[in-house]
This record gives structure tokens, C-alpha cells and sequence, in this order.
């Protein structure tokens, strides 16, 4: 291992060794969510577009989740010089910034609900600022630059922080609308929509 990277990264094993292992535990605590979920699927409201709704706010969570993994991952790996980490950085960096453009264009054309300012800026806005922090740092690692290690565990624990906010909201809303009251004659309520819920959660 380079010893200019041993140098720089030594005292961030710790901090990697704890971001890796959250977000290892969370994306399987997401699977296990979605099982729960599943086998409640009598209980659950029509949808005009369930598939389009967990392409755009479902599956994204668990890629967060993967990309603070496999960065964590990276930065421990005893890499020999500073061009390696640079290439594989840059490419999951690079590789996560393109998919947010893919999430933001199924965000926009799914029609399960309608989504609000928060489900803009926790699904689209911080993800994609935390990936291109990943790629700008990828860029300054190992040439003098001060602090792009700090932006790429900034990142790492911006992805997580997000991945749980957008986990626990997404729960939060298919178990409200599971156990919503059906209407006179058996017949389940029309779903409201993703932002008329939150409006009506914020007036109470």
C-alpha cells in the first residue's frame, strides 16, 4: 500500500468500518420492510402505477444504501497508489450522478402520487449532490488539495442520512394507506395522493 494513502486514510477506518456496516444493516432491514409489506398486500390501496412508484421512490433507496457501502468499501481498500482509487471513486461517483438523472426522469412520469417539495429535495436534489461530492473530490484526492476526504465521508454519511428519511417516509405512507378506512359498502377509499397526505399530516 502507497504510504501516502496509509498516511491519509488511517485515522478513517473506524468511520468507513461504521457507514459500511449501517448501510449493509439497512438495505437489509429495507428488504425485510418490503417483505412485511408484501404479505399485507390484501389490505393494500389500488394504485394506477405501483411498478412506476418503487422504480422512482423505493428502488433508489436501497441503491443509496449500496453506493455508502461500496464507498466505504473503496476507501478501505489498501489501494497502491492514488490512481487506482481515483478510477474506482470516480466511475461509482460518475455511475450513481447518471442514475439520478434516471430517478429523477421516473419521479416525473410515474403516476402513484404527486410528489411535494420534500420528495424533491430528499429524492433527487441530496442524493445527487452527495454523488457529485464523490466525483469532485475523486478529482482532488492526492494532489494537495485540503479536505476531500472530509467531502467524501460528508457524502457517505449524507446518502445514509437520506436513505433513512426516505425509508421511513416511504413506509410511513403505504402503512398509512394499508389500514386507511374503506368506504360504506366495502369498497376501499380513493388513495390520496402523496402530497395531500403530507399537507394534511403538517395541519395537524
Amino acid at each position: 500500500m502507497d504510504d501516502a494513502i496509509h498516511a491519509a486514510f488511517a485515522g478513517w477506518a473506524n468511520f468507513y468500518l461504521l457507514t459500511g456496516t449501517a448501510a449493509a444493516a439497512l438495505t437489509g432491514l429495507q428488504f425485510v420492510v418490503q417483505s412485511l409489506l408484501a404479505s399485507n398486500a390484501h389490505r393494500a390501496i389500488g394504485q394506477d402505477d405501483p411498478a412506476g412508484g418503487i422504480e422512482a421512490f423505493g428502488t433508489p433507496t436501497v441503491v443509496h444504501f449500496t453506493v455508502a457501502l461500496v464507498v466505504s468499501a473503496v476507501m478501505s481498500v489498501p489501494w497502491p497508489g492514488y490512481g487506482s482509487l481515483r478510477a474506482t471513486l470516480g466511475a461509482v461517483g460518475a455511475g450513481a450522478l447518471v442514475y439520478s438523472g434516471v430517478v429523477l426522469r421516473r419521479a416525473r412520469r410515474q403516476r402513484s402520487y404527486v410528489p411535494v417539495a420534500e420528495d424533491w429535495i430528499f429524492h433527487i436534489l441530496l442524493p445527487a449532490a452527495a454523488y457529485a461530492a464523490v466525483l469532485l473530490a475523486t478529482l482532488l484526492l492526492g494532489r494537495g488539495a485540503g479536505g476531500p476526504d472530509f467531502v467524501v465521508a460528508a457524502a457517505t454519511l449524507l446518502l445514509l442520512c437520506v436513505g433513512i428519511h426516505n425509508a421511513w417516509d416511504t413506509v410511513t405512507y403505504l402503512t398509512v394507506n394499508a389500514l386507511r378506512r374503506v368506504e360504506p359498502g366495502g369498497e376501499p377509499a380513493p388513495p390520496p395522493q402523496r402530497g395531500s397526505e403530507k399537507r394534511r399530516r403538517r395541519r395537524r
